[in-house]
């Protein structure tokens, strides 16, 4: 599967910025590939956010295999623009984890069940 090619559900992605930004104000995220990896690796991240635009796509091609791994749900949005202004970075980011949900708990869990109903 090519990460460009990925189809996100109408609805999911809005919903996946929501919960980024609601994180961003009220919780904590990670913003980027090395410290999305980290947040993953410590076991400190709720949800993974991947961009499917992300060019070369093997800039974040070993982010669904940890996130397996360690048993973190993770999805994706199809634009990293819109992914580093949910972030409130103004610029473009591959990736985002939060790792502390703050008001976006009842987000991160809808977008957590959507993703495994996709995965069956």
């Amino acid at each position: 599967m090519s990460y460009t090619e990925f189809e996100v559900p109408e609805g999911l992605a809005e919903k996946t910025y929501e919960a980024v930004e609601k994180a961003r104000d009220t919780g904590k995220i990670r913003i980027g590939t090395n410290e999305t990896t980290k947040a993953i690796e410590r076991d400190n991240a709720e949800l993974v956010v991947i961009a499917g635009n992300v060019s070369p796509a093997e800039i974040v091609m070993h982010l669904p295999a940890i996130c397996k791994e360690k048993d973190i749900s993770y999805t994706f949005v199809p634009d990293k623009d819109e992914l580093g202004l949910a972030a409130g970075i103004g610029v473009k980011t591959a990736a985002v984890a939060i790792s502390n949900l703050g008001s976006s708990e009842d987000e991160v869990k809808e977008i957590a069940e959507k993703v495994e109903e996709l995965k069956e």
